[in-house]
């Protein structure tokens, strides 16, 4: 089976503000944009990634994100499209802000002064033990220097897209993928042309390959071996957003080396898909269903996919919850506790039938998932059909699963799901006398 792509580099956050301008500012000779939308994207690694996954493959993300605002929300732009591996990052993430009218841009605002910390951790080090080929999307932000530790021995192809700024790419990559601004600063000496830089940095680099994208005229590669190739556009996007189209290429390339193409088929394939995806807006015409904190209640797996993307400890329970009480109460604050979200899975009413008998429940699952997500140390809240919970638990896959101590069934039936997924169980006393058993037999 093919490994994943693995991308490895800096993210930061994207947005554009649309809008119309129709004036001029009575105090100065600028352009009035009345806002008609403001859209938020991942840019650079997180972008490349993003697309990469869109093309159907499974991708994992190794990047340093923030706790501030901008960082959250590139979390939530980036739950359920790729898998994290999260670095630590100093300082603010970085934002730019593109200011739009009828497409053209204005104004950017860059804001953000954050830089890697040097950590790739288990999660990042695993991701490339299994991968089917890795892109390093270098912005200039530290997190390639984690990338050089990574890659030692790594058998699989390595795309680099380098920075001026960032780091020298390792030895041997399979394709270095430079625009031609970056050839020109990247290159030592006068520059002439993108062909002779090409062949320059596939020199001073040590790579198998070089292709200096050109925008509408495509790419130039130069290769270890062989003949200097031109590889055309075959869709002329001039005059058109070419922001994030370094970043489709050097993606594109990359699944299609991973797939068993050689270089110049996957340079091809790239150069396909950058000017196709000009052709159809570039990155401003990227569209995400943001994953925000709002006041709509947030479904089980936003919850979930929103906790593993932030890095976050997922907990999670299951149980009937008829005649909510003190019991039931404080397992869940402990629960909760645990870790940095609670996700309790609820038996439906034919389920609670099934275990309890003809009399239960005493109230609906409906109620039951009302006044659960009224709790302050629920997040979610995931109704199931089943006799157990199995199913709930492998759509959620939770780091830690919590069982109430009054539990009497020796092994859990769904301690199999729990066991292939590594989640941890947690038995948490129940306090005494508080039952649903007994309050019914008191209201008898």
């Amino acid at each position: 089976m093919t490994g994943p792509l693995v991308v490895i580099g800096d993210t930061l956050l994207d947005v554009d503000v649309e809008g119309g301008s129709e004036r001029l500012c009575p105090d100065a000779p600028v352009p009035v944009v009345d806002v008609e939308a403001e859209r938020a994207r991942p840019g650079g690694a997180g972008l490349a990634a993003l697309l990469a996954a869109r093309d159907g493959a499974e991708v994992v993300l190794v990047t340093a994100l923030g706790d501030d605002p901008a960082g959250q929300r590139l979390c939530g732009l980036l739950a359920g499209e790729v898998d994290l591996a999260r670095l630590p990052l100093r300082g603010g993430t970085v934002r730019k802000t593109r200011v739009r009218a009828r497409g053209q841009t204005l104004v950017r605002i860059d804001a953000g002064d954050g830089r890697a910390g040097y950590a790739p951790g288990a999660e990042a080090a695993a991701a490339i033990r299994r991968a089917g080929a890795v892109l390093v999307s270098d912005y200039g932000r530290g997190v390639a220097r984690v990338a050089r530790e990574l890659l030692r021995g790594v058998r699989v192809p390595v795309v680099w897209d380098p920075h001026p700024r960032g780091e020298e790419p390792v030895p041997g990559c399979a394709l270095l993928t430079p625009s031609e601004a970056e050839a020109r600063r990247l290159c030592d000496g006068p520059y002439e042309s993108a062909d002779q830089a090409a062949r320059r940095l596939l020199r001073s680099l040590r790579a198998h390959a070089v292709a200096v994208t050109l925008g509408v005229r495509g790419a130039t590669l130069a290769r270890e071996g062989g003949a200097l190739t031109h590889v055309p556009a075959p869709v002329s996007a001039s005059g058109q957003d070419v922001c994030g189209a370094g970043d489709r290429f050097a993606g594109a390339a990359a699944l299609a080396l991973r797939d068993g193409a050689d270089v110049e088929e996957a340079v091809t394939v790239g150069v396909g898909e950058a000017s196709r995806f000009v052709e159809r807006g570039g990155a401003a015409a990227v569209r995400i269903a943001e994953q925000e904190l709002g006041d709509r209640p947030r479904t089980a797996l936003e919850v979930a996919e929103l906790t593993r993307a932030r890095g976050g400890r997922l907990i999670a329970t299951g149980g009937c919850f008829d005649l909510l009480h003190a019991g039931h109460v404080s397992l869940l604050r402990r629960a909760r506790a645990l870790g940095d979200a609670l996700v309790v899975c609820v038996n439906s009413d034919d389920s609670v039938r099934r275990l309890k008998g003809p009399t239960r429940p005493i109230v609906d699952v409906r109620d039951r998932v009302e006044v659960l997500r009224a709790l302050a140390c629920v997040d979610a809240v995931l109704v199931f059909d089943e006799d157990t919970p199995a199913a709930a638990i492998e759509s959620l896959r939770p780091d830690v699963w919590v069982k109430g101590g009054d539990y009497e069934g020796g092994v859990l039936p769904e301690s199999e799901v729990l066991d292939r997924l590594g989640a941890e169980t947690v038995v948490l006393s129940s306090l005494p006398g508080r039952s649903t058993t007994n309050l019914i037999r008191e209201i008898r």
